[in-house]
């Protein structure tokens, strides 16, 4: 980093001490001008040593809080030289810099001590500027610095232009370098997609694979002022809900922007007044894409009414930012109230350790208890539901996510909301629905079309009398029908096995009596058996009837929904009889009686 000289101190001066209120050097002989706290102190006839310099004792003691820190390095040839007025006039506008960088990472949490953080350095001036000054503050931080530099080959001599440029500032400012070369057009071609896309999807996914591999926190990229208001009038153009105006937040999961505060102007003055150099990227002069039109046509239409009208937005977005804070907490208590426990599941009682609530077993038809800190968390046959635990973060509540579990939505609770359509897209856009499938489901609330079916990339949604049932989308158990022509253990799926074995009775034989587990009168069932999903006409003797009841019959009257329906299985014999709805219900003409001899032990596994 390039250096300025300080000014000396004058032959046969004598230092009479700080008076500013954390110096402890006292006044030795007479009172001083008190400390105006700049970074460059003059204290009467002396000025503070370099803090790496020991100090001329004939001078007295440098201030302790007060030493010059703009410069980690300073060349010293016999007596130091004074520096230009120029130069002083430029120190405030470093300092001012440094300090808004400083003041805004410690606001937004953006620095870990002791950590190692990553700069996504380009050679422009956003990312040289951020090299620069997150090196100043690299002590007092207490964190470590690396750079990474990718070559995407898109600007023949400008790209390897770039790449020299990032290695000889690293080497000079003692920063660790990473370099990675792509073939960015092959990239594009094979997965369809536009350079501009191709350049971020591998930019980003080499950064995050860095970042694992040598264990660092963060990843420092260099977006600033300008950036978020240019993203946030794209957003608009578009067409965007709330959270599209807050622009581009300072954290998001392990990318930080610790320059997000200052403006591009802001920073080339910061780069001017430390002499420093940086490379200009010729393709964002041009107007081709959509934000550099935003940038050189739009954004110079709007100054013209209002000069600072850059400013204007970004203090807009975080308008919106705080507002939005309000808006989560409400739309997490719809949600809360609209979704209903799927059938079955039991609470499983919240493990923080402010939560009193004890794991609990009640019926269905009882009352559902909340979490005594907190409304939102329901703590009878539902886990928490999309808001997080209150006392500990949700990737520490041991908890399963809704997010990735069956959710059932209440129509009727839904249109009693202040606004259902944007409740129901709050829940359903994060599961990959789009805004026009989402406005498809609202309009078919009244109609309610029972069976009917949208998918997401993701999710799956069904309409099921007056609820909506939403689940990821899981491959069938069976992909096609499975004969088993004798005894032993056969492999349905990844995770799903049948155990099919024989048993003799005798007069303490038990059946079993467990759901994924059937014991079967072996003397009347001929091989080889069919596993299948099943089928419309299908009918069974249900366990302990007399009489035939059809399958799809049963399981609504087992409240099953369409999903569970649909991944229903069933195990015949050789002549098409069910004889066991699997982990429901046995057949009843194939009870174990007591004139059974041999058993057929059925398990999954």
């Amino acid at each position: 980093m390039a250096s300025l000289p300080y000014p000396r101190t004058p032959t046969g001066g004598t230092c009479r001490g700080c008076t500013c209120l954390k110096c402890t050097n006292q006044a030795r002989t007479a009172p001083t001008n008190k400390c105006t706290n700049q970074p460059l102190l003059v204290h009467l006839r002396q000025v503070h040593p370099l803090r790496n310099r020991t100090p001329l004792r004939r001078y007295g003691h440098p201030c302790p809080y007060h030493a010059p820190k703009l410069f980690t390095k300073v060349v010293w040839a016999g007596m130091p030289i004074p520096p230009t007025t120029q130069q002083m006039n430029k120190l405030p506008t470093i300092s001012t810099f440094v300090n808004q960088v400083r003041h805004f990472a410690h606001h937004h949490q953006l620095f870990t001590p002791r950590g190692k953080y990553i700069i996504a350095l380009s050679g422009g001036a956003d990312s040289v500027s951020l090299l620069l000054v997150l090196k100043h503050l690299e002590s007092e931080l207490g964190i470590s610095l690396e750079a990474a530099h990718c070559n995407f080959h898109l600007r023949g001599d400008e790209s390897l232009r770039d790449e020299q440029f990032c290695q000889q500032l690293c080497r000079r400012l003692h920063v660790p370098l990473h370099l990675i070369h792509f073939d960015t057009h092959a990239y594009a071609d094979l997965h369809h997609v536009s350079i501009e896309m191709a350049a971020r999807d591998l930019r980003y996914a080499y950064f995050e694979q860095l970042r694992r591999d040598i264990r660092a926190q963060d990843i420092c990229v260099a977006h600033h002022r300008d950036d978020s208001v240019e993203t946030l009038l794209l957003n608009l153009v578009r067409g965007t809900g709330l959270r599209g105006l807050r622009g581009i937040q300072p954290r998001n999961a392990h990318i930080i922007r610790p320059l997000l505060s200052h403006s591009r102007q802001q920073i080339e003055q910061y780069l001017d007044a430390l002499g420093e150099s940086y490379v200009t990227d010729s393709t964002n002069l041009h107007n081709d894409v959509k934000l550099n039109k935003i940038r050189l046509n739009i954004i110079p239409l709007l100054r013209e009414l209002n000069p600072s009208v850059s400013q204007s937005i970004f203090e807009t977005s975080l308008r919106v930012t705080e507002a939005l804070k309000v808006f989560d907490e409400a739309i997490q208590r719809s949600i809360a109230d609209v979704t209903i426990p799927p059938s079955g599941d039991t609470c499983r009682g919240c493990t923080c350790l402010k939560c009193t609530n004890q794991p609990v077993e009640k019926s269905p038809n009882q009352a559902v208890e909340k979490c005594t800190n907190q409304p939102l968390l329901v703590h009878l046959r539902q886990v928490h539901p999309l808001s997080n635990c209150p006392n500990q973060p949700v990737e520490n509540c041991t908890t399963p996510q809704t997010q990735n579990s069956p959710l059932i939505i209440s129509v009727p609770r839904l249109k009693q909301q202040p606004s259902p359509e944007y409740t129901l897209h709050e829940i359903l856009s994060p599961r990959g629905f789009t805004s026009a499938q989402i406005e498809q489901i609202y309009t078919s609330l009244d109609t309610n079309p029972t069976g009917k079916i949208i998918t997401s990339c993701t999710h799956e949604l069904a309409f099921d009398r007056s609820t909506l049932i939403l689940q990821p989308k899981t491959p069938t158990p069976l992909v096609r029908p499975m004969h088993i022509p004798e005894t032993g253990t056969y492999v349905l799926s990844d995770n799903l096995k049948l155990k099919v074995e024989t048993e003799e009775c005798g007069d303490r034989y038990e059946p079993s009596r467990t759901a994924d587990c059937a014991s079967l009168d072996a003397s009347d069932i001929k091989f080889p058996l069919t596993l299948r999903h099943i089928q419309p006409g299908d009918r069974f003797v249900p366990f302990g009837m007399t009489g035939t009841k059809l399958l799809s019959d049963y399981l609504t009257d087992r409240k099953k929904n369409i999903f569970e329906k649909r991944a229903q299985l069933v195990l015949t014999d050789a002549q098409q009889r069910i004889l066991w709805l699997v982990g429901e219900r046995t057949d009843n003409r194939f009870r174990i009686t007591p004139h059974t001899q041999q058993a057929l032990r059925l398990t999954l596994q």
